[in-house]
């Protein structure tokens, strides 16, 4: 599924050793590939081509714009939710007509600037929304394309706060109040309301709840064509899981084997189709590169105190997410089979992966078998692709890691890292009152 493979007990990102990255570069870095991306892309691509389909990639999930650009130029669109979202995608050369423009509190200036750049469509979350998108793009003299976003009320079996498409939440309108809305809000000269979009949730490693939430969607189209209410766009989300464990995630086809027989005679009927995928792309094309910088005791715990925390990579302490954690050069004969939560390999130990956060709740992995560590080994955390430097934060004022593209033996560094004069850019002392 990816381009970081053990060669002569070293883990290498295509052709290039990770010591090399981290001699260069330096830690904490997150470590790209491009063929990863390529390859994983192109496996959407493919395995979705009878429906032929705008495939946006999910600019949250891994926002650098040349990410960006390289998904643009070989055929993604963009699935944006802010201003800033747009801003990049922009920046990397991306058509806005090929952007789709989710999220409940787009405010007034992110609408505008999304309408002056010829935004493809909005998801529309609510009533109050529509109404602003319409008074706005009135305003301009412009027409803006909707999309209602619905809640088919699927639960895919997802954390609880990446489930997004059940009943009250704040995404969306639930299923059976779409008729009512159409009726409402439906032929405006400033909204063209002609698209469906759902999202239930991510990451979902379950193919059917995809199919009983597109079989609702298409339900819901046929009644609202039959009120007069003509349909040509359903955007059926993302959501598509990433292998954190070796072989947990469906690949592209299997979706595409359920989804595709359903969709496909609306297809020929002149409906167009929208996918968002971001992690089932980007997961495996990243890994964070980080090092140990002490191996303590405490009690009947043993803990490996790294350069990467919960202002690195926040999902394991927000979701108790598994990454798959390994040092880059592990000693003979513990090079790993497959990344699972339990190698088969004798000789392990077992360590609280953390960071150097002044948070209890700032760890990568809990209890987790490893080879002996050292002060000075470098770690990789794989499937940091997604949601990895997008979440990074600056908290205990740590600054933001670098980013480099690898491109077989080619090293890019795609985001420098920040210092700490950077983390004051933005701010200003206030001058001391005159005295006397």
């Amino acid at each position: 599924m990816d381009h970081f493979q053990f060669r002569d007990s070293e883990l290498h990102v295509e052709d290039v050793p990770l010591s090399a990255i981290a001699e260069s570069t330096g830690t904490p870095t997150y470590v790209y590939s491009k063929a990863t991306f390529l390859e994983h892309l192109l496996r959407f691509q493919e395995a979705f081509a009878p429906l032929d389909p705008l495939t946006c990639f999910a600019v949250k999930s891994c926002s650098n714009i040349s990410v960006l650009q390289l998904l643009g130029e070989h055929g993604a669109g963009m699935d944006i939710v802010s201003g800033g979202e747009l801003q990049r995608a922009l920046a990397a050369g991306v058509d806005p007509a090929r952007c789709v423009y989710a999220g409940v509190g787009k405010t007034d200036e992110e609408i505008e600037f999304a309408l002056r750049s010829g935004i493809g469509f909005f998801n529309c979350e609510s009533s109050p929304e529509y109404r602003n998108i319409e008074r706005i793009a009135s305003r301009l003299g412009v027409t803006a394309r909707i999309a209602l976003r619905v809640n088919p009320d699927v639960d895919p079996g997802a954390h609880r706060h990446t489930t997004t498409g059940v009943r009250a939440t704040k995404f969306g309108i639930d299923i059976e109040d779409t008729l009512a809305f159409f009726e409402a809000h439906a032929g405006s000269p400033h909204c063209e309301l002609c698209g469906l979009h759902a999202h239930i949730g991510s990451p979902v490693r379950e193919v059917m709840p995809y199919v009983v939430a597109v079989e609702r969607l298409l339900a819901t189209i046929d009644l609202l064509e039959q009120a007069g209410h003509p349909i040509s766009t359903l955007d059926i989300g993302g959501g598509f899981a990433a292998d954190y464990e070796t072989g947990e995630a469906p690949p592209a086809r299997t979706y595409a084997e359920a989804l595709v027989p359903i969709l496909e005679p609306r297809v020929r009927d002149g409906l167009r189709i929208i996918l968002e995928p971001g992690r089932s792309i980007s997961a495996n094309a990243g890994i964070l590169l980080a090092r140990v910088q002490y191996v303590k005791e405490a009690g009947d715990r043993r803990f490996a105190i790294l350069d990467a925390g919960m202002h690195t990579l926040l999902r394991p302490s927000h979701y108790d997410a598994f990454h798959f954690v390994w040092p880059c050069r592990p000693p003979a004969g513990m090079t790993p089979p497959a990344r699972t939560r339990e190698p088969a390999i004798p000789g392990l130990k077992n360590y609280d992966v953390v960071g150097p956060i002044c948070e209890t709740g700032d760890y990568i992995a809990l209890d987790r078998p490893l080879p002996a560590l050292e002060r000075g080994d470098l770690i990789a955390i794989f499937g940091s692709g997604a949601y990895g430097m997008s979440m990074a934060n600056r908290y205990n004022s740590m600054p933001l890691p670098a980013e480099v593209m690898v491109d077989g033996t080619a090293v890019h560094l795609i985001r420098r890292r920040e210092t700490h004069e950077d983390l004051m850019s933005h701010e200003s002392r206030v001058a001391a009152p005159a005295s006397g």
